[in-house]
């Protein structure tokens, strides 16, 4: 009796496998085979496993067209890239994608990534804040996503104008993705974001930065902040911008920040836009003092700052809009298309932005 229990049990456990076997590839069928939707819509989209939770991945990708329909698409439409706050979820703190479609004829792209999503509730996992590295991959798939979608269903749009904005942690991860894709954007605009992994965030040093990334010192913990993974997360980082600027990075830089911003310190963005002048990088910042109060665009010098919207259009589109006097396009093809490593050293090894199948993975290569 006992045996025939035995046996009858491992069938069924045999049985939940095998289900949930198949059930696993379903999941990833249906991420691999997903389409652009033909109005404005979702999807999901398979990324690189995250460490702290093994095992496969998706993220929740926002399409916005021009007129809310992919019928709308036109050979000057272009790409972009509009990226949340730490905390936040689609278009949270970000730009409103109806103006962004309409004022710069572009498709706009929001991105759950890594950790979207209220900060507070996901403290029982214990996982420290990825701070633009996964979540600059995300976006990136994101990305690649709609540029190989509408080449598959050989809808004309116009690959030279490929953008990305955020505010905040979408500034961040909109910085991180200019730097992982150094040949694929035309411009990007950065709305009050970290400029760098400080040991004042990480670490939640007193007296500085509300912000709490919880990483930790001690090389025992699960959450050890390894040398290369905060040097690899310094926007201003001296040598990946000379990097940068050797590989043939052309891309607009626009930094819009608060003099009075002491959540993403405003020292930190004032040092990361001098980093990039010195490594000759196209860069235009606009430092936001009580001068510039109007409270229509700008509502105060801190981090919230105002109307992130207008902001884009206003600094933007000096760039993104056809016909304006210092409208720009891309004259390299993309990463997506380019097919190399993007590779930065770190003091402890080097990290390696890899496109060869066409979309990003990341990985660290120690000394």
């Amino acid at each position: 009796m006992r045996f025939q229990r035995d046996k009858v049990e491992f069938m069924r456990k045999q049985s939940i496998a095998i289900w949930a076997f198949f059930f696993l590839v379903l999941v990833i069928t249906d991420l691999d085979a997903a389409e652009l939707p033909d109005q404005n819509g979702t999807v999901s989209i398979s990324t690189q496993e995250w460490p702290f939770h093994p095992g496969p991945r998706s993220v929740k990708v926002y399409i916005y067209y021009p007129g809310n329909k992919l019928e709308n698409v036109n050979a000057e439409t272009g790409l972009m890239l509009n990226l949340h706050n730490w905390g936040g979820t689609n278009t949270s703190g970000a730009g409103n994608p109806a103006v962004l479609t309409k004022e710069l004829n572009v498709i706009a792209i929001s991105v759950d990534y890594l950790q979207s999503g209220s900060w507070k509730a996901q403290t029982e996992m214990g996982a420290p804040y990825d701070f633009g590295y996964l979540q600059a991959i995300d976006a990136l798939r994101a990305l690649s996503f709609v540029f190989h979608g509408l080449q598959e269903k050989k809808i004309p749009f116009n690959s030279k104008r490929i953008y990305s904005t955020g505010g905040s942690g979408g500034g961040n991860v909109t910085l991180m993705c200019n730097k992982f894709a150094p040949h694929t954007f035309t411009c990007v605009i950065d709305i009050c974001g970290m400029p760098r992994l400080s040991d004042d965030i990480a670490f939640h040093l007193p007296g500085g930065s509300s912000l709490n990334a919880r990483y930790s010192r001690d090389k025992n913990s699960k959450n050890y902040l390894a040398p290369g993974a905060q040097e690899i997360r310094f926007i201003g980082n001296p040598e990946h911008l000379k990097l940068m600027k050797d590989r043939g990075h052309a891309s607009k830089i626009i930094v819009i920040h608060g003099t009075g911003d002491t959540t993403c310190p405003y020292a930190d963005a004032k040092t990361m836009v001098q980093n990039m002048k010195a490594a000759q990088l196209d860069v235009e910042a606009k430092f936001v003092t009580p001068a510039d109060i109007d409270n229509v665009v700008f509502k105060n010098i801190g981090h919230s700052l105002g109307d992130r919207t207008k902001m884009m259009i206003k600094y933007g589109g000096e760039y993104a809009i056809p016909r304006r006097e210092k409208f720009r396009l891309r004259t390299s093809p993309t990463d997506f298309e380019l097919k190399q490593d993007v590779i930065y050293p770190t003091s402890d090894g080097r990290y390696v932005i890899s496109y060869a199948d066409g979309v990003p993975t990341v990985r660290f290569e120690s000394k």
